[in-house]
């Protein structure tokens, strides 16, 4: 095994963003990507286990029984990059079986060093796995092992967990063109997406019932105060969830019990808060199966096989770039 840890996320990027997002007129927002420092990955692997949130089992189902399936229809030899790898416990499937047939690098490229040490720790003793973690964002890390990989070897990129609702449609469409960019035609693309369920069920999983969620929601607030020197006092904000119907996203929100102005000192700025305003926090979209089919054509992709798990509706894409 070998693992790298490589380029950290700067502060500057992280004090930048919270500006732009803070100061925007009209709805402010903070990037989801920034809900997972050490805490916040904690919080959310508590998250995956919850009742309510059967979206992770989802996930984790349809890997399992699916994984030598889905190996079978990749070309070898194979490299494996996860866009977004948390703790990886998911990704064990897809390496052990790849295992029983090649030697296999890993390459999670995650903003989160704690995250990449998860992973190192869950898959790190599997046999004929190789493990280098790109501490970058998705596509930059993408990029670096698509130039690292020799002539005849492919590429299999995972974005699972239903990474994907995070952006907006178009976005979200932009990204797997980008993606596809730096793909060779024939590399594979296992995309995981969450899928359209009773409203109530959804706003369930965002909101449950002992206050998981609304931890790791907040704790956005508190890694600005920690990071970037702010003085954001957390009892005066609540974790708020909507469903917007037209664009079928559930939205987090952190909502501001009062007026109040507060000072993020490392950013160089002040926020002023009137009471009942939000700062939306997280996106997630949900999809119909042939959604992600129609996605993939637009974007480069031919859909190969697609898995849908009956107890969560969740589906498991293997796309191959054209």
């Amino acid at each position: 095994m070998l693992t790298q840890a490589i380029a950290r996320y700067p502060v500057a990027d992280f004090a930048s963003e919270v500006l732009a997002g803070l100061t925007k007129l009209g709805q402010k927002e903070l990037p989801s990507k920034y809900l997972y420092d050490e805490v916040g990955s904690a919080l959310f692997e508590v998250i995956s286990v919850l009742p309510e949130y059967g979206l992770t089992r989802a996930d984790a189902r349809l890997l399992r029984y699916h994984a030598d399936e889905i190996v079978r229809r990749i070309a070898s030899p194979v490299l494996v990059a996860e866009l977004g790898s948390g703790s990886a416990k998911k990704t064990r499937w897809i390496l052990e079986a790849l295992s029983r047939r090649q030697r296999t690098t890993y390459f999670p490229i995650d903003i989160s060093p704690t995250a990449l040490a998860q992973s190192e720790k869950e898959l790190g003793q599997i046999d004929f796995v190789s493990i280098v973690g790109y501490e970058r964002p998705y596509l930059d890390g993408l990029l670096a092992v698509a130039a690292s990989r020799h002539a005849d070897e492919h590429l299999l990129v995972l974005f699972l967990g239903s990474t994907i609702g995070n952006f907006d449609r178009p976005a979200g469409e932009d990204f797997l063109g980008e993606v596809r960019r730096i793909l060779y035609p024939g590399d594979a693309l296992l995309l995981g997406t969450d899928l359209m369920k009773p409203v109530a069920e959804l706003l369930a999983a965002y909101d449950d019932s002992i206050g998981v969620t609304a931890a790791f929601n907040l704790n956005m607030l508190a890694r600005i105060n920690r990071e970037l020197d702010a003085n954001f006092d957390l009892l005066h904000f609540r974790h708020a969830v909507r469903y917007n119907e037209q664009e079928r996203r559930i939205e987090m929100h952190l909502r501001s019990t009062r007026e109040q102005t507060v000072e993020v000192r490392k950013a160089g700025f002040r926020v002023h808060l009137a009471r009942q305003e939000t700062i939306w926090t997280e996106s997630s979209h949900k999809y119909f199966p042939e959604e992600v089919v129609q996605m993939a054509e637009r974007t480069g992709f031919r859909c190969d096989a697609q898995w849908v798990d009956e107890e969560w509706p969740f589906a498991q894409s293997l796309l191959i770039a054209k």
